[in-house]
C-alpha cells in the first residue's frame, strides 16, 4: 500500500478491506491448519492485514454501517483492537477460522455495497 497525503474517503477504505482480504487468501491459499501455525511469517503477515481491515472498518460512516447491518462491523473493530493491544492473546485458530468462514462473505458485502452507492 501507499502512504497518500490526501484524505482517504469510505470508498477507498471499502476498497482497502477488499485489498486486505485478497492477500490474506492468496497468503494462506493451499495451506492447512498446521502449515498455518508453523508458518510465522505467514501469520503475522494475516494479522497484519487483519488490523488494517479493522482500522478500515473503524472509519466507514455510521451511516453506511446501518444500512449493511449484516456485515461484521464490530466484529472487525474489535479483532483489529485485539491484535493490536492484546497481541499475546491472539489465537491462531480462530484467525484460522475467520480466514476460512468469514472473509469471502465479507468480500461479497463490500463489493456489494460499492455496487449500490456509485
Amino acid at each position: 500500500m501507499f502512504i497518500e497525503d490526501r484524505p482517504r474517503n469510505w470508498k477507498i477504505r471499502i476498497q482497502d478491506i477488499l485489498k486486505c482480504i485478497a492477500r490474506i487468501q492468496e497468503y494462506t491459499s493451499g495451506l492447512s491448519l498446521d502449515d498455518f501455525q508453523k508458518d510465522t511469517l505467514r501469520i503475522d503477515a494475516v494479522i497484519r492485514n487483519l488490523e488494517i481491515i479493522g482500522e478500515a472498518a473503524s472509519h466507514i460512516p455510521i451511516e453506511i454501517q446501518q444500512k449493511y447491518p449484516d456485515l461484521a462491523w464490530f466484529e472487525m473493530r474489535g479483532m483489529r483492537n485485539i491484535m493490536a493491544h492484546e497481541y499475546f492473546g491472539v489465537s491462531i485458530s480462530i484467525i484460522w477460522q475467520t480466514i476460512k468462514r468469514d472473509l469471502a462473505p465479507l468480500a461479497e458485502g463490500m463489493n456489494e455495497i460499492l455496487r449500490q452507492e456509485k
